[in-house]
């Protein structure tokens, strides 16, 4: 762009008319990018886009951390080798099968 102010403009008429018709056309584009980035349609796009990456970042945080706790109490009741810990399985089997034994009981009291 030619400054005006301190030297004259040298150009011809078509040569403006041609740099109007392209300014024209840059700012037409300009005001269509911009008509779509602040469509309703597309905001509420990519709201939903950051709240799935969001809840899918959390999802995966949460299965991670739930596999980690899995994978530590698995390796409380079975060997490296894979094979069981029953001086640690047969203790909570035990109070498992006293517990379902002392609901069974009470919910039969109840019935009475």
């Amino acid at each position: 762009m030619s400054d005006t102010s301190s030297t004259p403009d040298t150009r011809t008429p078509a040569q403006i008319e041609a740099d109007i018709r392209r300014r024209r056309e840059t700012l037409a584009e300009t005001l269509d990018e911009i008509g779509v980035r602040v469509h309703p349609k597309t905001i509420v796009g990519d709201a939903r886009a950051k709240v799935v990456s969001s809840v899918d970042h959390s999802l995966g945080r949460a299965y991670v951390g739930v596999n980690r706790v899995v994978g530590d109490v698995k390796g409380q009741f079975v060997t490296d080798e894979g094979a069981p810990r029953l001086e640690r399985i047969v203790p909570v089997a035990l109070v498992a099968v006293g517990l379902v034994g002392l609901l069974a009981v009470g919910s039969r009291r109840r019935r009475r």
